[in-house]
């Protein structure tokens, strides 16, 4: 039988993934931590996601199984956690997968030292073709523990350097916490960051763990990385408010390393708004697509971020020229060749993001 209150809710949102969600359970199945609920919200299914679902979760009671018409990734989560019993929360995505001490490891950090929240390293793998081929860029800072709202604060800058403190799914969360603040996700795209923010705004504390355990995949054509966004940069700009008034709040928006970050993460994203607008899919004409990238660099935030950053490679100094020197046409045909390679060369694509 299911065990009274079960220690992790594993929350796990799924749309059109048949290829991908048996995977992504069965490495939670595999888990040496056993004590488990995994609530899984078939989103408005129309492959065999939701036939796969049941199925497994007819052979294993800590599975259930919800269906629901088409609502986006944030509702389906929400749906979830309305229904989580466990003392703690992961997310896990549907097309991903998970290393078996994961949770274990997670869960004896978190309970050893009174966490509210741990933070592990995970693999980014790139998948070229069908045979399989892929590469693996890991993210992870040494193991850590910072028993205080202000050690954690001034290290902050570390975690988000190495895109730790972005996603929910290399995070463990204590769901006390949650219904505490009163957080559910947001419905809006790339919904799981300001889930994060609001969590770690005034969260007392956090442990790290260097080993990388979740695999974040990059393979899928339509998945949420990979299609033109006309509304990108306007959420990119709302993004960086957010982290803007983070470091307000936390007293640090005049820390330089903590500043330097954050400028830097600006500009490399907003090359990613230049690309996306370079994408063929982009419904613009060229003239507008230059006139719109004019008003993106020329801004105060893009000049001031340009100023700031320090960027880690020559090749990402190069590529922020355009914008130092307010150049849009150049910035255009920069955009043109990142798309290009982005979609004809996911491997050089995958080893330049990962080496900016």
């Amino acid at each position: 039988m299911m065990p009274v209150q079960p220690l992790v809710s594993i929350v796990m949102p799924a749309y059109n993934v048949d290829g991908y969600v048996r995977r992504a359970v069965e490495s939670m199945q595999n888990q040496t931590l056993r004590n488990f609920e995994l609530l899984v919200v078939n989103d408005g299914s129309t492959d065999r996601t939701g036939q796969i679902l049941d199925s497994l979760a007819g052979r294993d009671y800590r599975i259930s199984v919800f269906h629901t018409e088409n609502g986006g990734a944030p509702a389906a989560r929400n749906h979830a956690l309305d229904r989580a019993c466990g003392t703690y929360v992961y997310f896990m995505d549907a097309d991903d997968w998970a290393e078996p001490r994961m949770l274990e490891d997670m869960v004896s950090l978190a309970s050893r030292s009174m966490l509210d929240l741990v933070v592990a390293g995970f693999y980014i793998d790139t998948y070229y073709g069908d045979e399989g081929e892929h590469s693996s860029e890991v993210k992870s800072r040494p193991n850590a523990l910072y028993p205080t709202q202000q050690e954690f604060r001034a290290a902050a800058w570390q975690l988000f350097d190495q895109n730790l403190l972005y996603t929910p799914w290399n995070k463990l969360f204590r769901r006390e916490r949650i219904e505490a603040l009163g957080l559910r996700f947001r419905t809006t795209f790339w919904d799981d960051f300001p889930f994060v923010l609001d969590y770690i705004r005034d969260v007392e504390r956090v442990g790290v763990i260097e080993r990388p355990y979740y695999h974040f995949i990059r393979q899928r054509a339509e998945s949420e990385t990979a299609r033109w966004r006309p509304e990108m940069y306007e959420k990119r700009e709302e993004e960086h408010g957010w982290m803007l008034d983070l470091y307000r709040h936390w007293g640090l928006d005049g820390d330089a390393a903590s500043m330097e970050v954050v400028q830097r993460r600006y500009i490399e994203r907003l090359i990613g708004c230049i690309e996306n607008v370079c994408n063929p899919s982009c419904q613009l004409s060229p003239k507008e697509r230059i006139a719109q990238i004019e008003r993106m660099i020329t801004s105060e935030r893009a000049q001031l971020a340009v100023t700031m950053a320090r960027p880690r490679s020559k090749m990402m100094k190069a590529m922020l020229v355009p914008v130092r020197t307010k150049n849009a046409a150049l910035a255009y045909r920069e955009g043109q060749v990142i798309s290009f390679v982005k979609r004809h060369n996911t491997r050089v694509f995958a080893f330049l993001k990962a080496n900016r």
